[in-house]
């Protein structure tokens, strides 16, 4: 295989700006970056990274702890963080936490204190004070998606103001006797998500001078089935039946969907329904959503992790950075039926 030198040659610059412009450290100007880059792509260069870690003291790894592989929302997630790594030229190692107490203890006791990453992107993780010592005496950049962590960088979602926004939603159409399918104890998510999301929805309906009915509060797992299930147990409750229901995830609202056309009810004529995420397949079933965009959360997480390890590309951002959430409107709300 040819060697730096032979890039440097063609592409017309010093070993050292070659260095530079394929390991993404230091300044080279983007005229120069794509002349390295096709000369060490004409020539079969590849960086060895071996040899790159010895000589910058760096991985060009990402690690990222993520609480659930299979949800909708956690992989979207990495699908953005996992391009935008891509993109800046690094790897990314996963670190699932799934499998309980143990195997959380596993990564933040073993696996992250064996340094063979650059930085941590903690995603949705409520961490307790020892996980998150053990990650700050690692002397490594950290961001956390989620909610607020003392001492680290982290991007969060407002869960009271959401819910409160998707419940003004169905109120201003008219609702009143608005169902909510949250979460119950045994279903709470790191920064308590489902709590939040039942007190944004219980203010909401207070401020509107409506007191909010326990019975028109239905638990369940954030799943498509879940929300059917929860779903089916509030339409069938003939006498105090909601016409709405703002369910704490677009897959249980999906769910909710489902459940009312099997019941023989009509969506939206018989009841509205809104969710919050802005799942890849709401648009498929007309449901209105409060859109988070969790593809764009990890681009926008990997790259304020690439401003810590290459100091100077940006202003430096505030700690807790909140997170956009739109409104978007399908045809799953309107009015309620009249009398």
């Amino acid at each position: 295989m040819p060697g730096i030198e032979a890039v440097a040659k063609l592409a017309g610059v010093s070993t050292a700006t070659v260095s530079r412009a394929l390991s993404g450290n230091g300044h080279v100007s983007p005229s120069t970056r794509v002349r390295v880059h096709e000369a060490a792509r004409e020539l079969g260069y590849v960086v060895s990274s071996s040899a790159s870690s010895l000589a910058s003291g760096r991985t060009k790894n990402v690690g990222v702890v993520v609480p659930f592989l299979s949800r909708w929302f956690y992989s979207s997630v990495l699908e953005g963080a996992g391009a935008a790594l891509l993109r800046n030229g690094y790897d990314l190692t996963l670190y699932g936490l799934s499998g309980g107490d143990e195997e959380r203890t596993s990564v933040f006791e073993h696996f992250l204190l064996r340094k063979r990453v650059d930085a941590v992107l903690a995603l949705t993780i409520e961490l307790n004070e020892s996980e998150l010592q053990s990650l700050l005496d690692l002397h490594k950049p950290i961001v956390g998606i989620g909610g607020p962590l003392k001492g680290v960088q982290t991007l969060s979602v407002d869960d009271v103001a959401v819910a409160m926004l998707a419940t003004d939603h169905l109120l201003s159409l008219g609702h009143t006797r608005i169902g909510m399918i949250g979460g119950a104890s045994r279903f709470e998510l790191d920064f308590h998500l489902p709590t939040n999301r039942r007190a944004g929805y219980e203010d909401a309906l207070r401020l509107a001078g409506v007191q909010p009915d326990a019975s028109l509060f239905r638990p369940a797992d954030f799943t498509i089935r879940g929300g059917y299930e929860a779903a089916h147990e509030l339409l069938t409750n003939a006498p105090n039946r909601p016409t709405a229901i703002f369910a704490a995830s677009d897959e249980m609202a999906i769910g909710s969907i489902l459940a009312a056309r099997d019941l023989g009810l009509s969506v939206p004529r018989d009841v509205s329904v809104i969710g919050i995420d802005g799942h890849e397949h709401s648009e498929f079933f007309g449901l209105t959503t409060m859109a988070q965009f969790p593809r764009r959360q990890g681009e926008q997480a990997v790259e304020m992790l690439m401003d810590r390890l290459h100091p100077g590309r940006r202003d430096p951002l505030p700690t807790n950075i909140p997170l956009p959430v739109e409104l978007i409107v399908r045809t799953s709300t309107a009015p309620p039926p009249a009398g």
